[in-house]
């Protein structure tokens, strides 16, 4: 990713698709209460006057609103998109049009241009960077180590970026300080479960419109993201079976009532399998082999490498696209598999992704994390950092205030038997 390109003002499919992107970006702002109070302070405040920013995220009606966000505080922004198929082309003219936003994103852009995309962020110098997968990060670390001077630091927002900025630390290379979004209670908890559970189960049933009730579905891996995908399948009426490589998830899906099983022996009973593990080829060769003819497989982790596409490839006959976002890759044997999405994230590729009420509260820490990040420039040392206590604790209590819930509070009784060790039984 060295190349030397051409600035420029924005590049999107087609800017006449700005109305119908707006009327959207209005429509998530009403499930967006949290950040929009964020906003209205940081355009009275400028936290981020004079600071460039770079953005790499999903391009959505959620994320449109922390782009305005930032830009009502100062920023001087210029956003690129995290995932070939998750871009919406209308979100993004309409940035462009009716917010003067600077967006380089097309859904289905190839890889060069997704590379291409990368170094235009990085050629805007940028003093934040807020990341979803760490791929910037990655790419000025390799090839512009001239420019991390210029880094105040980044965020970053999935598990997938945060397992690679902690390779990262490990290598010695990350010599600057990193805010991990992805592990904020009011992200994770809210995000990672309810959001991936709801949305994955969108994007494959748009993508295909089969019944669920009654289906043997698969969930690879068991982390926050599983656990809400496994959760709303099952609610959907799929007899859920949970794969997982750590004992304790392993335990707690068997608590919560799921089949846990190795994915060897998932493989040949599954009807429908689904990836969350931020992994690389969870579904492989030996698992293809012995899957029900028609077997779908999808994935709702970050990369396209939880499924061996390329191997899948190989034992194919004949690879058709059968509904926009599933292809079925026939066998050798005769039997089929069928894809989901291009092995992307589903909710993305074939749906809306997460709904916008959670993204409130994501894309407040992402907000919040900047301005974090700004206050403290030169104090922070290098590596990750957690969003503060007081931060998440805030964001949570706009939530429930915005949803118009109370909540209760200590009593100074109850705070002194709190903070004392000398009231036992």
């Amino acid at each position: 990713m060295t190349a030397t390109v051409v600035q420029l003002k924005h590049e999107v499919k087609d800017l006449s698709l700005a109305p119908l992107g707006k009327q959207r970006i209005e429509w998530a702002g009403r499930e967006m209460p949290v950040l929009g109070q964020i906003r209205d302070r940081f355009a009275k405040e400028k936290p981020f006057a004079g600071i460039r920013l770079a953005a790499c995220c999903h391009v959505t009606t959620e994320t449109a609103h922390l782009a305005i966000a930032l830009k009502a505080g100062g920023a001087d922004a210029v956003l690129i998109a995290s995932n070939p198929l998750s871009t919406q082309d209308d979100v993004a003219a309409s940035l462009v049009a009716d917010y003067g936003i600077p967006v380089f994103a097309l859904k289905g852009e190839d890889a060069a241009t997704y590379e291409r995309h990368v170094n235009i962020a990085l050629d805007h110098r940028p003093n934040i960077i807020i990341d979803d997968g760490s791929d910037v990060v990655a790419s000025l670390i390799q090839h512009r180590q001239n420019q991390i001077s210029d880094l105040i630091g980044t965020t970053e927002e999935t598990t997938t970026g945060i397992v690679r900025l902690r390779a990262m630390f490990r290598d010695g290379v990350l010599t600057f300080p990193a805010m991990n979004v992805n592990d904020a209670d009011t992200k994770h908890f809210f995000d990672n479960r309810y959001g991936t559970g709801q949305s994955t189960l969108d994007g494959i049933i748009r993508a295909t419109n089969v019944l669920l009730a009654g289906k043997n579905i698969v969930v690879a891996g068991y982390g926050w993201c599983g656990k809400g995908t496994a959760l709303r399948a099952r609610g959907m009426g799929g007899n859920v079976i949970v794969t997982e490589i750590d004992p304790i998830r392993a335990i707690e899906a068997v608590m919560d009532g799921f089949r846990v099983m190795p994915m060897d022996e998932a493989a040949p009973v599954g009807d429908l399998f689904i990836t969350v593990t931020g992994n690389k080829h969870i579904i492989r060769s030996e698992h293809f082999d012995v899957m029900k003819d028609g077997a779908m497989v999808c994935n709702s982790g970050h990369f396209d490498i939880e499924i061996d596409l390329k191997v899948l490839g190989e034992k194919a006959t004949e690879v058709r696209t059968v509904r926009p976002f599933t292809q079925e890759y026939r066998l050798k044997s005769g039997k089929s598999v069928i894809v989901l999405g291009e092995g992307r994230l589903i909710n993305l590729a074939a749906a809306e992704g997460h709904p916008s009420a959670v993204m409130d509260m994501s894309f407040a820490n992402q907000a919040l994390a900047c301005e974090y990040l700004v206050k403290n420039k030169g104090k922070l040392e290098p590596g990750l950092h957690s969003i503060p206590v007081d931060v998440d604790k805030e964001i949570a209590r706009l939530k429930l205030q915005a949803m118009g819930i109370n909540i209760d509070t200590l009593t100074a009784s109850q705070i002194e038997y709190m903070n004392s060790w000398t009231s036992g039984t």
